[in-house]
C-alpha cells in the first residue's frame, strides 16, 4: 500500500499576494517568474520586496555599480517634468518598441527612477505609487500595456538632477521633438527650477540659441500649435518666422489658423510644411470650403471640394422659374471667359 501523500500548504506570494487578485496582477507575477535573475552570486540575495522582485548590476556613468531591479510599473508615476508628449505614445516607433519588450519578456535597456518623498494616496484596490521616473518614459509605457515588470535603477536625485539627467538621456536617445524640448525647458524655468535660459544651456551643456528657439516654439499661441495635426509637427526653423507673424498680424494669423483647422476636419490631406506656409501666408490661400451668400431672403450655397470642383445649391424659390435661362447663360459666358 503506498504512503499517503503530505498535504502541501502554498502560501500566497507574488506582486499582490492574497486571494483578491486580479487577472492582470496574475499575469505580472507569471512575468517576473518568466524573466531569468541577473543578481550575481557573489552579492547576497536583495531582501523580499514587492517593488524589487529580482536586481542585477549595472554600470554608471561614473563607473559606479548600480543595481537595477524589476518594479512592478504601477508603482511607478510619470515625472511632472515629463517631456513626452502624448502623441508619442501613437506612433510606428512606440508600436515597434512595445512589440520589442513584449519579444523580450520585458526592457533590457533599464529606466530610471527615484523614490518619492512622499506617500501618493492611492485608490481602494490600486497600488500606491513609490518611485518617480527620471528617464525612460516610453519603455515605462510599453512594459505598463504589456503587463511586464520594468527594469529600473532607483536612485534618490533633487529636481535639478532629475532634469539633467532626464535632458541628457534623451538627446543621447531618441530626439524629442521641437515641441517636447521646449515644454519642458519652459516647464523648468516657469518653476523656478532653473534663474534663467542660459543657467538652463549652461546646466544642460547646450547651445542657448538652439534652447531659446525651443522654448520659442512652447510660447507659440495655442490656435496656431492647433492649426498642425500634432504638435510634434513643428520644427525648430520654423520658431522665429511664426513668432514674428504672430505679432506682425495677429488678427490674420487666428484665421488662417481656424481656415487650416476646418480644412483638417473636412479630410485635406495638407503636410506640416502646407501648414506652416498658410499661416505665414506663403501660399495662395485654399478657397473657403463652403460659401454662403443671401441676397433679400435668397439664399444660394457653394461647396468647394479637395480638387477645385464646386456645386452650386440654390434654395427652392430662390429663383424664378422664367430667369433659368438667364442663370444658363450666365454660367456660360463665366466659363467661356476662363
Amino acid at each position: 500500500m503506498s504512503p499517503t501523500p503530505r498535504p502541501i500548504h502554498v502560501k500566497p506570494s507574488g506582486l499582490l499576494g492574497g486571494n483578491a487578485r486580479s487577472e492582470h496582477e496574475r499575469r505580472m507575477e507569471m512575468a517576473v517568474k518568466r524573466l531569468p535573475s541577473f543578481t550575481s552570486a557573489a552579492v547576497p540575495p536583495p531582501e523580499r520586496d514587492t517593488a524589487a522582485i529580482a536586481a542585477r548590476p549595472v554600470s554608471g556613468p561614473d563607473d559606479s555599480v548600480q543595481m537595477a531591479q524589476k518594479l512592478d510599473p504601477r508603482m511607478i508615476i510619470r515625472s511632472r517634468w515629463a517631456n513626452r508628449h502624448e502623441a508619442s505614445f501613437d506612433s510606428e516607433d512606440f508600436d515597434a518598441l512595445r512589440a520589442e519588450i513584449r519579444h523580450a519578456g520585458g526592457n533590457v535597456q533599464p529606466i530610471k527612477v527615484r523614490p518619492l518623498a512622499a506617500t501618493v494616496a492611492a485608490r481602494p484596490g490600486e497600488i500606491a505609487p513609490r518611485y518617480e521616473i527620471v528617464f525612460g518614459h516610453r519603455r515605462h509605457e510599453a512594459c505598463r500595456l504589456e503587463g511586464l515588470p520594468v527594469l529600473a535603477l532607483v536612485a534618490p536625485l533633487n529636481d535639478q538632477e532629475l532634469f539633467v539627467e532626464m535632458d541628457r538621456e534623451n538627446r543621447a536617445r531618441k530626439n524629442l521633438s521641437a515641441w517636447e524640448q521646449g515644454v519642458m525647458y519652459q516647464r523648468a524655468l516657469d518653476s523656478g527650477l532653473f534663474a534663467s535660459q542660459r543657467a538652463l544651456a549652461a546646466a544642460l551643456g547646450v547651445d542657448h540659441s538652439a534652447l531659446a528657439k525651443a522654448v520659442s516654439i512652447a510660447k507659440l499661441p495655442a490656435h496656431v500649435v492647433e492649426a498642425f495635426a500634432s504638435p510634434l509637427d513643428l520644427q525648430f526653423r520654423w520658431a522665429q518666422p511664426l513668432t514674428n507673424a504672430c505679432a506682425a498680424d495677429p488678427n490674420g494669423m487666428v484665421a488662417r489658423a481656424a481656415q487650416l483647422c476646418e480644412l483638417r476636419q473636412q479630410g485635406q490631406g495638407l503636410t506640416p510644411k502646407d501648414i506652416f506656409e498658410r499661416l505665414m501666408n506663403l501660399a495662395a490661400p485654399a478657397p473657403e470650403a463652403v460659401v454662403r451668400i443671401e441676397r433679400q431672403g435668397r439664399r444660394v450655397e457653394v461647396r468647394w471640394g479637395d480638387h477645385g470642383d464646386a456645386r452650386i445649391a440654390i434654395e427652392s424659390g430662390a429663383i424664378d422659374p422664367a430667369r433659368r435661362a438667364e442663370l444658363l447663360d450666365l454660367l456660360t459666358g463665366f466659363l467661356d471667359r476662363a
